[in-house]
């Protein structure tokens, strides 16, 4: 099933949804980009899988994961994010959303909001800290602190279901959702910036002690793997440790298994 574009175009033209404009215009629409996307994520999602979309701004993987006939469990904290998750994908039993950061105990947050970047809003402190005179990060500003309520990996298996693949994206906080994970899971991914690569170290650390044994890196928004061939975790981390600071961000994947990906 694809999203609603009716939906969207409304979101698009509504002057109270402008914050995230940029974000419906960059991420939907493009047909080239959707199916590098789909091609990208058939590596690691079937039809009937279960995934959990963790950090879902707004939605596009959803779009992805829907298409490869997947269920998709997302948690997103930010509300007009999650308005255009409602909105888009009205209607579809399959796609479940959840207004909550994921973290390592469940509770409350303190979750800061880039007005007008809400993409890098984060419930990480330390985020901002690191982004504080880096590198590119100059004209970004958290200008607004919102409480939001925190669910915890485990907590969605338990009420969800385990996931085939998890997407993780949370500008610095992936450390605390898998400090929520104890159940093995086939895949999952997360992000990483190189302003933070610390994080991506105990990361990797976090899903090494829960198992996943391969690993590859997709930088960007490129939708491809680095590696011809899967590494180790310490391989991965000394990659990560040797990027350029101008390389910003990507997603390290992992498998517990090589049957995981085909």
């Amino acid at each position: 099933m694809d999203f609603n574009n009716e939906a969207l175009e409304s979101l698009k033209a509504d002057p109270t949804a402008s914050p995230i404009h940029r974000s419906l215009n960059f991420y939907y629409g493009n047909v080239d980009q959707d199916a590098a996307m789909d091609a990208f994520y058939a590596q690691f999602v079937r039809p009937g899988d279960l995934v959990f979309d963790i950090g879902s701004h707004v939605g596009d993987r959803i779009g992805s994961f829907r298409r490869l006939g997947a269920r998709v469990t997302a948690v997103e904290p930010q509300p007009l994010c999650i308005r255009a998750i409602r909105e888009i994908y009205a209607g579809d039993e399959d796609v479940i959303s959840i207004e909550a950061v994921c973290g390592a105990h469940e509770g409350a947050a303190k979750f800061y909001v880039n007005s007008l970047n809400p993409t890098v809003s984060t419930a990480s402190a330390e985020f901002i800290k690191a982004a504080d005179g880096a590198g590119g990060w100059q004209d970004q500003v958290w200008d607004a602190e919102m409480d939001v309520p925190v669910v915890t990996f485990d907590g969605l298996i338990k009420t969800y279901g385990t996931p085939a693949f998890a997407k993780i994206d949370v500008e610095g906080f992936e450390a605390s959702v898998l400090a929520g994970l104890s159940h093995p899971l086939p895949a999952l991914s997360f992000e990483f910036t190189t302003i933070e690569r610390a994080v991506a170290q105990r990361c990797l650390d976090r899903v090494t002690e829960l198992g996943f044994g391969l690993f590859n890196v997709s930088m960007g928004e490129s939708m491809s793997l680095e590696f011809d061939e899967w590494v180790s975790s310490k391989t991965m981390a000394a990659h990560i440790l040797a990027l350029p600071h101008e390389a910003n961000s990507g997603d390290i994947y992992c498998l517990s298994s090589p049957a995981a990906a085909a």
